[in-house]
């Protein structure tokens, strides 16, 4: 039985929208259509109407997100570079501006197997849900990577992401990615490190949208500058790869000269910065 016709229901859409704007969410238009079509399980612009139970469905969605609850948790997935992931609370909800990061990563990868004629060996440090070593897998054929995490939920998600999008291509490890027993089989032979570490200096607030409901764990880096882990993910990162070997590591914009003068320390040259698409220092570029 139908509840609603095609007009209602974009009128209902177009009502949540407006509710989800002076909640004062981001993009409220946008999260409304999609928690429809996640209710409808199409777009709304072809639907013909909606049916029974759908608006009281609908207006729980709504409350939700009105209330500030990630719409990726509500979805139960979130979208990085074309790939579909599954998120769930308690891990790390993936951001816009690391699709950036995976990308110079993937250009480094892709670089290896242009030049030399083989698959590169690539190794994702703090992987969170996955989605970086996913994208690397997916964008660059012949990539072997491997992933470490601490987190068990994290571990857990990460390999329900990479079993789905690039089946047998990602070994997921659980382990401290700074303990120097962690892969050491790979110690020198590792063409790509790229990680998202958390980094987030104390007393800050790195998303005000998802400061609830991100773990501490995944966004604070350790210290008053929050530099702590990345130091470490360096020095890790210089251990891991070979002679021409690229680091590429995500971090606050206030991070950038610390970090570059720390992988010079650790080893590294020709260390530079690479910017989002705001144009803010986002990630270190350095090679061993």
């Amino acid at each position: 039985m139908t509840e609603l016709d095609r007009y209602a229901l974009r009128r209902l859409v177009r009502e949540a929208g407006q509710a989800l704007a002076r909640a004062g969410v981001a993009s409220p238009d946008v999260d409304a259509r999609q928690l429809a079509e996640h209710l409808l399980g199409g777009p709304v612009l072809l639907a013909d109407g909606a049916p029974e139970g759908f608006a009281a469905a609908y207006e729980a969605l709504v409350e939700r997100r009105a209330a500030r609850e990630p719409l990726q948790h509500i979805l139960g997935t979130m979208w990085f570079r074309g790939l579909e992931l599954t998120c769930r609370p308690g891990v790390f909800i993936v951001r816009p501006e690391t699709e950036v990061v995976a990308g110079a990563a993937i250009e480094a990868a892709r670089a290896v197997a242009a030049e030399e004629g083989r698959g590169p060996v690539v190794v994702d440090l703090c992987t969170g849900s996955g989605a970086i070593a996913a994208a690397v897998a997916e964008e660059v054929p012949g990539a072997r990577v491997w992933a470490v995490e601490a987190d068990t939920t994290a571990v857990a998600l990460a390999r329900e992401n990479c079993e789905h999008l690039a089946p047998g291509k990602v070994a997921i490890i659980r382990g401290d990615v700074t303990d120097p027993a962690v892969l050491a089989e790979l110690d020198g032979r590792v063409d790509v490190v790229v990680s998202n570490p958390p980094y987030v200096p104390a007393g800050e607030v790195e998303d005000v949208e998802t400061a609830g409901y991100d773990p501490d764990l995944a966004l604070y880096g350790g210290g008053g500058d929050g530099l702590c882990l990345p130091r470490a993910v360096v020095e890790r990162a210089g251990a891991l790869l070979r002679p021409g070997g690229v680091l590429v590591m995500e971090h606050d914009p206030s991070q950038a000269a610390p970090l570059r003068a720390a992988s010079r320390e650790a080893g590294f040259a020709k260390a530079t910065t690479g910017v989002d698409l705001t144009g803010r220092g986002r990630f270190l570029r350095a090679v061993r």
